[in-house]
């Protein structure tokens, strides 16, 4: 992929940035980056003048070499948070500076509500140890010790008694798949079993925050994807804070709660999977994602659309067979005072119930097509539109239907995002989408 040559602006919304420069992040942040610039070079004070004023990294390179510029952002506890650029981007210089391994030239770094540019080297380590780990590329074993006395290493330097960092560690390998391996060394291990080895440490340790550096970029793709799903499933039972570097555009879509991407320095946008794919920033993003598949990363919430006719099921044949004449369908959805999805009614079914003098729908009520949830993958929503005339139904935790699926709905989101898609509802302010008709809403 050839990148653009423009260098765009930071398109960082006022959400992602924190509030204040200097005073202490929210409770449920972890980690915290404020207005930060890190500058190599003679005169990066001047060249950090020059950058607020607008001036680009190419601007100021007779001043310095800029890696990082005016980096703001909060990572929340618990999430996944991805850093994704390609190479020069400024993404390795960025988690050097949250492990406190260089100090940010200006602009404030927060672990756990800590400055670390305003630390000294004995607090920095102290904090290191009790609040980050890290997972590095190259795994960083130590080759000469057993796959248990290195994911107990960190242990150790805490100081922790040996029989208990060991029973730590043992725990760890665990979680990771590596029981049985303890006693075995580094060089007996194929790639993806050492980076467990690097991942079991860092869980060992039981910081709260985890960096990692290009962590399966190393790996083989059908092993990388396997440690990926790992990751995944290891933060679901453990909920870590995690910063993640990478290159991969996939790899930062399966991963990341957020994605910030990186470009010459700056931050160009901060935001989930879906909303960089459906809502790039700028030019740069756009043509970053245009090879994504989208039918992986888009979901039902994110295209559903309001139901055309939507039927209470205490209604009567009349009250449903005029509200689909009026919408012009063949069918509508049937819910409860709850608006659970009970099923369907078809048109024909509704007048002939009519004519037969019938007073309720309720032995009209078909299963239709089968809900899925607002979570589900648009990939794995193509079988079920494809067997059925109707939209698919979108239902949330409780049954109750949020929207629904239409099949050219699902053709219109793979259009690319420079070509706006109509229809499309906001959850958190749309309107009741039930529809009132003779008898009343559901």
């Amino acid at each position: 992929m050839t990148a653009p040559s423009t260098t765009p602006p930071d398109t960082t919304t006022a959400a992602d940035r924190p509030s204040s420069p200097t005073g202490p992040p929210p409770s449920d942040v972890a980690v915290s980056v404020r207005d930060v610039y890190k500058v190599f070079g003679r005169r990066p004070v001047e060249a950090i003048r020059r950058l607020e004023q607008g001036a680009s990294r190419d601007d100021v390179k007779v001043l310095g070499t800029a890696a990082v510029i005016d980096a703001s952002f909060d990572v929340r506890r618990g999430e996944i948070f991805v850093v994704m650029g390609l190479s020069g981007s400024g993404k390795s210089t960025l988690i050097r500076m949250l492990n406190g391994l260089w100090k940010p030239t200006s602009g404030h770094v927060l672990v756990g509500g800590t400055d670390l540019a305003a630390t000294d080297a004995k607090q920095l380590r102290a904090l290191r140890r009790r609040s980050v780990s890290m997972v590095f590329q190259h795994f960083a074993l130590l080759p000469h010790r057993t796959v248990l006395d290195n994911a107990a290493y960190p242990l150790e330097i805490q100081g922790v008694a040996k029989a208990e960092r060991r029973e730590k560690a043992r725990r760890a390998l665990d979680l990771v798949g590596l029981g049985g391996w303890e006693d075995s060394l580094p060089s007996q291990l194929s790639g993806g079993m050492r980076q467990r080895v690097g991942l079991a440490r860092a869980l060992a340790a039981d910081t709260d925050v985890l960096l990692m550096d290009e962590a399966f970029s190393a790996l083989d793709p059908l092993i990388r994807r396997e440690m990926q799903e790992q990751l995944l499933d290891l933060q679901q039972r453990l909920g870590k804070t995690i910063v993640f570097i990478t290159h991969d555009l996939n790899e930062a879509m399966h991963l990341g709660d957020r994605i910030a991407v990186m470009r010459d320095g700056r931050i160009v946008q901060i935001g989930t999977a879906e909303q960089i794919l459906s809502d790039p920033a700028n030019d740069y993003v756009a043509q970053f994602v245009a090879d994504v598949d989208r039918t992986r990363v888009l979901t039902a919430s994110s295209v559903m659309v309001r139901p055309a006719v939507v039927v209470p099921v205490s209604g009567g044949p009349r009250q449903a067979s005029r509200a689909m004449r009026e919408a012009q369908v063949s069918a509508a959805y049937v819910v409860d005072r709850q608006r659970v999805l009970h099923g369907i009614v078809r048109d024909d079914d509704a007048v002939a119930a009519l004519r037969a003098g019938k007073e309720t729908i309720g032995d009209l009520v078909h299963d239709g097509v089968a809900p899925v949830s607002p979570d589900t993958p648009l990939a794995e929503i193509f079988a079920p539109a494809a067997e059925s005339s109707l939209p698919v139904p979108v239902t949330d935790a409780d049954g109750r239907l949020v929207g629904v699926v239409p099949r050219v709905t699902l053709l219109e989101a793979m259009v690319p995002a420079d070509q706006p898609r109509t229809g499309e509802i906001d959850l958190g302010t749309a309107p009741d989408a039930v529809a009132s008709t003779e008898g009343g809403a559901a």
